[in-house]
């Protein structure tokens, strides 16, 4: 690991957590180069939601790039964008009557959320945007802007104009209704919240800490931004892409949103986001917005085959299945060491399980890691084991990584005794 620590940046993170070199990877296992396996529970944050070096993805792209396919090409017409366009609306838009116009924007989750920020300031004529206590919605400036955690929220580099934070759903309990609250500093002219042009909000804020809005809130807030004539934007970088067992994570609460963000596993894989609209905010003049690697064909080609997973009921079986079976393990957990007081969040196959004592989830991820487990942490306080393996995880590897969990556990409870 010297040559990491000698030449790379001290901003590395990942690389602190699980420390080895990992070698190769395929499906839900990762391999360092000493031979060892590790079921990933991570799956690169959500990007990898079809699995690592997924056969058929591979497949795809190595024929394209063995046929000298163009592999970046800003927002030139090729084939493989007319692909991907094609089979995004047949499987996606056309089957769930949405309306949306298409913009690629950078290749990062952040570049679509700055892309979706300019866009509704731009149309409505208004600065502000409201966004939530917990949200995470990248690290550039526009786009940390409306990120609530304070680790990120430095004072030296941040810029705090033209956001108003409100409280998420359930943030102070069922003591508050925090759709009243926003509705009341909308309606009070001195309230001090400006006319928002935009709302954005996550359905389920994973690195917030896994906290899930119900489709009553989402409702709710859906129909409070048409009542005022603000936008409603849906960050679904990391939830959508068939995360929660719909391709959007929306779609439970029967909303259509103004605006939407996708990232991280609608490129298949490979670096890639996407803003989509309806059609009268597409009001951006030839060249407004640009980015170099706004083209990435070969993510095209990634997310075309993706795409016919969507091509049945399948894979969103699969995922309600396999969530279930993920809730089920966290429970036993849950009620097998009450002394952690832990508390279950998740919907489809993201879960979080919430330890409230500070350092207990900390100790039992590097406990995973070292029995074979990568796992991240979530929340304010890195409070919140955040289980997130690739949709396509077989059935026994999904138990095996449970049951690591479960013995992690044990093992820092009991060491804990012995301290």
């Amino acid at each position: 690991m010297r040559i990491f620590e000698a030449l790379e940046s001290q901003v590395r993170g990942y690389i602190r957590s699980f420390p080895t070199i990992f070698a190769t990877s395929k499906g839900a296992i990762l391999t360092d180069e000493n031979g060892k396996n590790y079921i990933d529970f991570f799956a690169g944050a959500g990007t990898l939601n079809y699995g690592h070096n997924n056969e058929k993805i591979s497949k795809a792209m190595i024929e394209y790039i063995q046929s000298d396919g163009i592999i970046h090409g800003l927002d030139m017409a090729t084939t493989a964008k007319r692909s991907f366009l094609e089979k995004f609306s047949s499987t996606i838009l056309e089957p769930r009557n949405m309306d949306y116009k298409i913009q690629f924007t950078g290749p990062t989750g952040t570049n679509a959320v700055e892309s979706a920020l300019k866009l509704a300031r731009t149309v409505k004529g208004r600065s502000n945007v409201v966004s939530f206590t917990n949200g995470y919605h990248g690290l550039s400036m526009g786009a940390l802007a409306v990120t609530g955690n304070t680790f990120y929220r430095d004072e030296a580099h941040i810029s705090r104009s033209n956001v108003s934070f409100m409280p998420f759903e359930n943030y102070f309990g069922d003591s508050v209704d925090s759709l009243a609250c926003l509705r009341k500093m909308i309606e009070d002219t001195s309230s001090g919240l400006d006319l928002p042009a935009a709302v954005i909000v996550e359905t389920i804020q994973a690195e917030g800490g896994i906290n899930v809005a119900s489709a009553e809130w989402l409702k709710g807030l859906s129909d409070l931004c048409r009542e005022f004539d603000i936008l409603l934007i849906i960050d679904d970088i990391q939830v959508g892409n068939g995360r929660t067992g719909s391709f959007f994570s929306f779609e439970f609460a029967d909303i259509k949103p103004d605006i939407i963000t996708l990232s991280k596993a609608i490129g298949g894989g490979l670096p890639m986001a996407i803003v989509l609209m309806r059609p009268d905010l597409d009001q951006w003049k030839p060249g407004e917005h640009t980015g170099t690697f706004r083209g990435n064909n070969l993510a095209f080609v990634a997310c075309t085959e993706a795409l016919s997973y969507w091509d049945n009921n399948a894979l969103s079986e699969s995922i309600q299945y396999k969530g279930n079976l993920m809730y089920e393990g966290l429970d036993v957990i849950r009620t097998s060491w009450p002394e952690l007081e832990a508390n279950i969040r998740g919907r489809g196959m993201i879960w979080g399980l919430e330890i409230p004592e500070r350092g207990i989830a900390r100790a039992i991820s590097q406990k995973c890691f070292e029995k074979g487990l990568v796992m991240e942490l979530a929340g304010a306080e890195k409070q919140v084991l955040k289980l997130l393996p690739p949709l396509l995880i077989e059935e026994e590897l999904l138990k095996e990584g449970l049951a690591i969990i479960a013995e992690s556990v044990k093992d820092v409870l009991k060491e804990r005794e012995i301290a």
